[in-house]
């Protein structure tokens, strides 16, 4: 059997002896353009990154948990019809996180064609609170790999380690926490070693998926910060997407973050639409939970 990967992301299998010719796609022309791409294909990729530990789907919408580990696993993801009028869709929605001692979110999206602005009128219509807004941003892959010239000090693995996970913003990380880190078709981590027994430099986390792949988790040592660290983290897994055959990039990036997005920007990044995450009436935040 061979897998072919569609430029949407979707995998598909045929059988090897009905194959009568083929050829890789070259990603050359995304080192001339940034790539075309719609919310919806965006927002499943992203979802793909990012997966809960337990979801169940209700219509077309996605109920997706993992004990709290950040809004995006804890959230429904209302693409297309629930299968049920609006009202009963957000009971049943509240309910299902209320049985596993969640708050209820919906994350949502605007600002491109197909998102979700009628969606976020009538949550706020119904109560339902704005919490968090972040951006997702895309770009043509080939030259953020360009970007760190030869190779040096960045370590790829396909784990979460230790020393990684000594660098990584949230602490006391747990087993749910490293499922979810570790959810996605294809991913790696980058690592720029510290000082002997410090915690690294910078790290990385990317996920390959089709056409695309997807950054996160880019964090630089704040004593070692203007270095080219995050750069070096970045190019390292791009020329490792690249290897894989991806060829476009996306990322997220919250509005208060003015150092990141300057990086992003000169790397060629722009943003493609927001998105955001609705408390439902009554809800509470996750203890320690401050970041989408």
């Amino acid at each position: 059997m061979l897998r072919i990967t569609r430029k949407n992301g979707e995998s598909v299998r045929v059988s090897e002896s009905s194959l009568v010719a083929g050829k890789v796609i070259p990603s050359a022309p995304a080192r001339r353009r940034g790539p075309a791409a719609s919310y919806e294909e965006l927002a499943r990729v992203s979802a793909r990154a990012w997966r809960p530990v337990e979801s169940e789907r209700l219509g077309e919408w996605e109920l997706r948990a993992a004990e709290g580990f950040t809004r995006r696993a804890n959230s429904v993801l209302p693409l297309g019809d629930p299968g049920v009028p609006l009202d009963d869709a957000l009971t049943a929605v509240r309910a299902w996180y209320a049985a596993r001692g969640l708050p209820a979110y919906a994350q949502t999206a605007t600002g491109a064609e197909g998102t979700q602005e009628p969606l976020c009128a009538e949550l706020e219509r119904r109560g339902w609170v704005r919490e968090v807004t972040a951006e997702l941003w895309v770009g043509p892959l080939a030259p953020v790999a360009d970007l760190g010239g030869e190779p040096s000090g960045v370590v790829l693995s396909r784990e979460a380690d230790g020393a990684w996970l000594a660098r990584y913003r949230r602490k006391g990380v747990s087993e749910v926490a490293l499922r979810v880190l570790g959810s996605g078709p294809s991913v790696w981590f980058a690592t720029v070693p510290g000082a002997g027994a410090d915690a690294p430099a910078a790290i990385g986390r990317c996920v390959v998926d089709g056409r695309w792949a997807g950054f996160a988790a880019v964090e630089v040592d704040p004593a070692r910060r203007r270095r080219g660290l995050a750069t070096a983290v970045m190019a390292a897994l791009a020329r490792r997407a690249l290897d894989e055959g991806a060829s476009a990039a996306w990322l997220q990036v919250e509005d208060d973050n003015a150092g990141a997005r300057a990086l992003y920007d000169r790397m060629g990044f722009a943003a493609h639409h927001a998105y955001h995450h609705y408390r439902a009436p009554e809800s509470s935040a996750p203890a320690g939970d401050g970041a989408p």
